[in-house]
């Protein structure tokens, strides 16, 4: 396979738009040249302490710049970036490390002892402060002239949350994640962005790689993790015209009195990783009315994308249409064609679709099967191909032999005005197999009883599927990647 290596990407942007402020964060500007230079001399560094094509090297920072410079030096070398989220234990960066065969690992200070426990043996090196091998030693060599790799080479290796058990790699291409951004790119087109998703994410990623496909110059506004004091005062001050967001932060952000301060700039807010209540598009959209949300839908196998909303077109509920250069079928447990509008497991084809598994070729074959992905979400398609994400396979409840979907009865639930989160699980019981509990998180001087939003799930869901019990907790548990973390609340019923 033949064609841009993502190395030359940087290259071409760099051309396109010349040197120019592309990049403020924590109130300091970077030039696009200035980063181009940084990574170039960087690699070269790299090359020095024995990286060579293909070897994998796991990066573990917050959001900073080096982040950013840490793939492209990578990429230029010919190595392959593994990133990893820095709230990972000890014992989950050290499986990460093993399962890659990684030679080297990239961190900053706050960091250093966890990685150096979990990487015994490896190079370290660190950004911005003592211990290990010093990023900026890097820097001050002379520019690495670019490795070339072919595009399907693999250009990242990037691990799932672990939640139905160890977590895998996900082996993606130079060309998969390049047919990503280039996708992402031609539906997302912006001035400026500001951009507090974690840069080890999938969605991270994508957003980082569709910022090398774009047609008109953007200024990236990053935030070190996300704030939602702070994301309003970077709105409001730079005006700042879109955002890329999940579900929870939406929702931390509407805790906030967003009518105080002036968010009229802000035009459009990507919503992906997790599906989006309607109710909270609704009351993100009246609360700041010159914003539009826009549903994406993707997961780390799909490169973190599968479908979005065409510019100019939005049906609410959906997450759009597929993009350029994918399918979606959506499968029967028999593995046939369902009908349009009929739930079933939601199968990906295409550009954006991993390679494998790392180091795992029984679960590449059964997640690949019949040459397709099969993503473990069941969904449906409408007569016009808009995609409708329904929930996780895994998260499905069976009460008495019917199926229960929890984000059904958790947008039940949402669309109460004193209930502020909703998380719904399964709970074993030995006359229906399972019985639906729902966790919820109240706003601030809520008076409202279970037994009351107990009543008011059973007037809006149907009679197997209304919550029989609801229990208050402080916060909904999220995820590293702050998706609603089921496991735990079993773990509160065991």
């Amino acid at each position: 396979m033949t064609g841009v290596s993502l190395s030359r990407r940087y290259e071409q942007l760099l051309a396109r738009f010349g040197d120019r402020r592309s990049l403020l964060f924590e109130g300091q500007w970077h030039t696009s040249g200035d980063l181009f230079g940084r990574a170039a001399r960087a690699a070269r560094g790299l090359a020095q302490l024995g990286v060579r094509p293909g070897d994998r090297v796991v990066v573990c920072m917050a959001n900073c710049p080096e982040v950013g410079l840490a793939y492209q030096a990578l990429w230029r070398v010919g190595a392959v970036p593994t990133p990893v989220l820095f709230l990972l234990t000890e014992e989950e960066l050290a499986h990460v490390v093993r399962d890659s065969g990684a030679v080297a690992v990239i961190t900053t200070p706050e960091f250093h002892s966890k990685v150096q426990a979990a990487a015994k043996g490896l190079q370290v090196i660190v950004v911005g402060g003592p211990g290990g091998v010093p990023w900026e030693a890097l820097e001050k060599l002379d520019e690495l002239p670019i490795v070339d790799r072919d595009t399907g080479d693999l250009g990242a290796l990037l691990y799932t949350g672990g939640t139905t058990g160890r977590s895998k790699g996900v082996a993606l291409t130079h060309a998969t994640l390049d047919a990503a951004g280039a996708a992402a790119a031609e539906r997302s087109q912006s001035e400026s962005i500001l951009l507090p998703l974690p840069l080890a994410h999938a969605y991270g990623l994508l957003v980082t790689v569709a910022g090398l496909h774009v047609t008109e110059p953007m200024t990236t506004y990053l935030m070190r993790w996300f704030d939602p004091a702070g994301w309003i005062a970077l709105i409001e001050e730079h005006r700042i015209q879109t955002s890329t967001l999940v579900p929870s932060m939406i929702q931390m952000l509407l805790a906030l009195p967003l009518e105080e301060h002036d968010l009229s700039c802000l035009e459009r807010v990507s919503s992906g990783a997790a599906p989006l209540p309607v109710e909270v598009a609704l009351e993100l959209e009246r609360r700041v009315p010159s914003c539009t949300i826009r549903e994406g839908y993707g997961c780390t196998e799909s490169s973190a994308l599968v479908s979005s909303q065409p510019l100019g077109e939005r049906r609410l509920g959906s997450v759009g249409q597929p993009v350029t250069g994918v399918t979606v079928r959506i499968e029967l447990a028999d593995g046939t064609e369902a009908a349009t509008g009929e739930d079933g497991e939601i199968c990906v084809g295409g550009a954006t679709v991993m390679q494998g598994y790392w180091n795992s070729s029984d679960d590449t074959a059964f997640a690949l099967r019949g040459g397709v992905l099969h993503t473990g979400d069941v969904g449906h398609l409408d007569e016009d191909g808009w995609l409708y994400v329904v929930d996780r396979i895994k998260d499905l409840i069976i009460r008495g032999g019917f199926n229960v979907y929890p984000r059904d009865v958790e947008d039940a639930l949402l669309a109460h005005p004193e209930v502020v989160g909703a998380a719904v699980v399964g709970k074993p019981d030995p006359k229906l197999g399972e019985e639906v509990v729902a966790f919820v998180q109240l706003g601030p001087g809520a008076t409202v009883t279970t037994d009351e939003l107990v009543a008011y799930g059973k007037e809006r869901l149907g009679a197997y599927k209304y919550p029989r019990e609801v229990r208050v907790i402080d916060a909904i548990p999220l995820t590293s990647v702050m998706k609603t973390d089921r496991k735990a609340l079993r773990a509160t019923m065991a």
